[in-house]
């Protein structure tokens, strides 16, 4: 990498940031949308173990969606979650990348397979590790959250009309309501994390990363923590959470980037929520 990388820009054109939405859509109506409720037991694997599921829908999803990216983006490097768990090798190309995409073909994959609808796919643009473009689609309803570096984070419904969205007001901890995946908080502080989170308002476990960031984008969160760290489950949403007016970093105050692998990243309403919240998890640290 050179001493001096180009500040990071909006990387598509209008045009393509439709292609790469259009496309989206076809990948969710063609490979997601006709195999929900619809799998066999052989069609679901998994990967870590139980709660870490893969199914035929992801693995078909995310193939046609980096098929289609890399014939818009011939140079472009492509991470989609299915490839990368299986090639982890790829992750470390990321910091380096001028355009990188990164593809969570259904996020809540637990959900998906179980039949609730209550998955996205999440799909962000990195400039040398830095979020430059996202969206949050949910399949169901058809609509899509999405930003650039340059734009508020705006919901387009399914006839293509859009709107900005914005986050909350937030507020003292115990007006919160916020999201902490606990089940992926590291075993040995799960227990006094749960201890913490009758001091917030309502603390939720959605299983779905896309529609968390979906909800504090929407100001319908006040804070989002999050305990494991993947370049395809968090660019989309930090950035759109950020042009949502939030304020987002990783637990102990650095800079968020999309190839960082371990820590905690917490995304909040606005800077003095982030803060309280941050005080509240930082026996995390």
């Amino acid at each position: 990498m050179t001493d001096q990388l180009p500040m990071p820009v909006t990387a598509l054109t209008r045009a393509q940031r439709n292609a790469v939405m259009n496309l989206v859509r076809r990948a969710a109506r063609a490979e997601i949308m006709p195999r929900f409720r619809n799998l066999g037991a052989h069609q679901i694997d998994q990967k870590s173990g139980p709660q870490d599921l893969v199914t035929e829908a992801d693995r078909a999803a995310e193939a046609m969606i980096a098929r289609g990216l890399q014939a818009m983006f011939p140079h472009a490097l492509i991470v989609g979650e299915e490839h990368a768990t299986d090639h982890p090798e790829i992750l470390d190309r990321i910091a380096e990348a001028e355009l990188c995409f990164t593809i969570d073909p259904v996020d809540g994959t637990w959900n998906y397979a179980h039949g609730l609808p209550l998955f996205g796919v999440m799909l962000s643009i990195l400039r040398f590790g830095l979020p430059v473009f996202g969206l949050l689609f949910d399949p169901v309803v058809g609509d899509m959250i999405w930003a650039d570096t340059d734009t508020t984070a705006q919901l387009q419904n399914a006839r293509r009309l859009s709107r900005p969205v914005r986050a909350s007001a937030g507020g003292p901890v115990e007006k919160l309501v916020g999201s902490v995946p606990l089940y992926l908080v590291p075993a040995d502080k799960q227990a006094q994390t749960a201890a913490t989170l009758p001091r917030f308002a309502r603390a939720v476990m959605l299983r779905c990363a896309c529609h968390e960031y979906r909800m504090l984008a929407q100001g319908q969160l006040d804070f989002v923590l999050f305990a494991k760290m993947t370049a395809w489950d968090h660019p989309a949403g930090a950035l759109i959470a950020k042009q949502a007016g939030g304020h987002v970093a990783m637990l102990d105050g650095s800079d968020y980037r999309g190839d960082v692998k371990s820590g905690y990243l917490l995304a909040a309403s606005d800077a003095a929520t982030w803060g309280r919240v941050r005080d509240v998890f930082d026996f995390l640290l």
